[in-house]
C-alpha cells in the first residue's frame, strides 16, 4: 500500500516552533475525524502517523501542522498537534 507523501513543512525544521513530537499520552489523545478515516482508512492514517513520529524524532520536533498528499484523493490528510490539554488529530482541511 503506497502511503501519501509528506509535504515539507512551511517553517524551517530548526525553528523554535518546530518542537511537536506527535507522541500521544494520557493528556494528549490521538484521534481522527470520521471524514479522514473514510477517505484514507485507519491503516493509512496510522502508517502516516508513524512516519511523523519518526520524522519528529529525527529532527527533534516538527511544526504543529503536517500535511500528507495523495493525488488520487480530493483532499490532503492533515495532522495537527494541539498544545497542552489538546490532542493529536488526523483530519481533512474541510474538517478544520
Amino acid at each position: 500500500m503506497p502511503l501519501p507523501k509528506l509535504k515539507p513543512q512551511e517553517i524551517p525544521l530548526d525553528s523554535p516552533e518546530s518542537t511537536n513530537m506527535f507522541q500521544p499520552g494520557p493528556d494528549k489523545p490521538f484521534v481522527a475525524t470520521t471524514d479522514a478515516i473514510a477517505m484514507y482508512s485507519n491503516e493509512v492514517i496510522v502508517a502516516c502517523w508513524d512516519v511523523l513520529r519518526q520524522q519528529a524524532t529525527e529532527h527533534n520536533g516538527l511544526d504543529y501542522l503536517q500535511v500528507f498528499e495523495d493525488d488520487s484523493k480530493s483532499e490532503p490528510l492533515w495532522f495537527i498537534e494541539d498544545g497542552p490539554g489538546g490532542a493529536i488529530t488526523a483530519l481533512l482541511p474541510s474538517n478544520y
